[in-house]
C-alpha cells in the first residue's frame, strides 16, 4: 500500500511539473507572438528561437531576471517584459546615454521611448545602466535568479570590457543563479579583438572567459546553431541578415545562409 501511495505521489508530482512547464511555455509563446511586437520582430522568432532558448535557460515567470544591453530595439525585452510583468521582475541593464557616445545616447533614448510608449507592457521594467568603468552594477547585488545576454559578447571583447561585464553579471546573481549567454559563434581560432570586431568569438573562448569570472558551465544547446554560416565575410557577421551591410550586393546569397551561427551556453554561479 505504501509503495502504491509513493508511486502515485511521484506520478502526480511529475504530472504537475509537466502542466506547470506547459503553462509556462504557453505564456512564453504568447509573449513571443504578442500583438505589441512588429511583424518583422515576430518573424525573427524563426531564427532567434526565444521560447526554446529561454526554456533551455530554465526561466519561469516568478524570477528576477536581468537582461544585459537590450540596446535600442529591445527585441528580447518585448518577450521578457510581459512574461515577467505580473509575478516576476525584469531589470534592463542598458547603455549609458550620458557616456559621450552618440551611438549609446541614441539607443538609450530609443529604448526608453519604446518602453514609455507601451506602459501596459513595459511599466514594470526597471532600467539600470551597466557601462564600465563608471557604471558597474546591473541590479542589486545577489538579487537576480537569472541574467541573460544576447549577441553582446563580441562588443565586450572588442572594447576590453569582458572582465568587468562578467563580474557585474556574477555579482547581480544569487548563489546558484543562472547566466544564459547567446553569442555569434566563431571557429576555434577566432579569439581576440580582431575577430570580435567582425562579431565572432569562439565557443571555447566564451567558456574560458565565463569560467575565469567564476561561472561553471552547466549546459550548452544547438538551438541557435546555423551550419550554413561560413564566418569568412569581409564585413563580418553584419553581412548576414538582418543587417545586410553590403546592401543588395550578394543579398540573395546571404539570405539563403540566414542569420549567424550562435552558441547558446548556460552557466551557474556556484553556491
Amino acid at each position: 500500500m505504501s509503495l502504491t501511495r509513493n508511486l502515485c505521489t511521484l506520478v502526480c508530482a511529475l504530472m504537475f511539473t509537466q502542466i506547470v512547464s506547459a503553462e509556462g511555455d504557453l505564456k512564453l509563446e504568447a509573449a513571443a507572438r504578442g500583438a505589441h511586437r512588429s511583424g518583422d520582430n515576430v518573424a525573427r522568432n524563426a531564427w532567434r528561437h526565444p521560447v526554446e532558448t529561454l526554456a533551455f535557460f530554465g526561466i519561469n515567470d516568478s524570477m528576477t531576471v536581468v537582461e544585459i544591453w537590450p540596446g535600442g530595439g529591445g527585441w528580447y525585452t518585448e518577450i521578457l517584459a510581459p512574461y515577467l510583468r505580473d509575478t516576476g521582475l525584469l531589470y534592463a541593464a542598458n547603455y549609458d546615454g550620458n557616456s559621450g557616445s552618440d551611438y549609446y545616447a541614441r539607443n538609450d533614448k530609443l529604448f526608453r521611448e519604446k518602453l514609455a510608449a507601451r506602459p501596459e507592457v513595459y511599466d514594470q521594467v526597471q532600467i539600470t545602466t551597466l557601462m564600465p568603468p563608471t557604471a558597474l552594477s546591473a541590479a542589486p547585488a545577489g538579487s537576480a535568479d537569472m541574467v541573460v545576454s544576447f549577441r553582446n559578447l563580441h562588443n565586450w571583447v572588442r572594447a576590453g570590457l569582458e572582465q568587468d561585464m562578467l563580474k557585474a553579471i556574477y555579482d547581480a546573481l544569487k548563489p546558484g543563479g543562472i547566466f544564459g549567454l547567446v553569442a555569434h559563434r566563431g571557429t576555434p581560432e577566432m579569439v581576440g579583438i580582431e575577430w570580435a570586431s567582425k562579431g565572432y568569438v569562439s565557443e571555447g573562448e566564451a567558456i574560458r572567459l565565463a569560467e575565469s569570472a567564476g561561472f561553471t558551465l552547466v549546459g550548452r544547446s544547438e538551438i541557435n546553431a546555423n551550419p550554413k554560416d561560413t564566418k569568412d565575410y569581409a564585413d563580418g557577421v553584419w553581412t548576414l541578415p538582418p543587417a545586410f551591410r553590403r546592401g543588395d550586393n550578394g543579398k540573395e546569397k546571404y539570405s539563403a545562409i540566414g542569420e549567424s551561427d550562435r552558441m547558446t551556453l548556460k552557466f551557474a554561479k556556484q553556491r
